[in-house]
């Protein structure tokens, strides 16, 4: 089972707290959206990543799981 970070562009305003919950797979450009540096997550940080999602207040963030 992979499991991929992905950002709704339209629906993320920018507000950088999923990088601060996830800096092992994202970072921040200079206007404050957010930039996955690894297409798939590693299974080792699936649960943090999750948490990030839950957490991001506009819900842009989001873990698409193949199954």
């Amino acid at each position: 089972m992979a499991s991929r970070l992905r950002v709704n562009p339209i629906m993320c305003e920018a507000h950088g707290l999923c990088a601060e919950l996830l800096p092992e797979l994202i970072r921040l450009d200079d206007w404050g959206y957010p930039i996955i540096d690894e297409a798939e997550i590693p299974r080792e940080l699936l649960g943090l990543a999750r948490k990030a999602a839950d957490a991001c207040p506009t819900l842009a963030l989001l873990v698409d799981e193949d199954r």
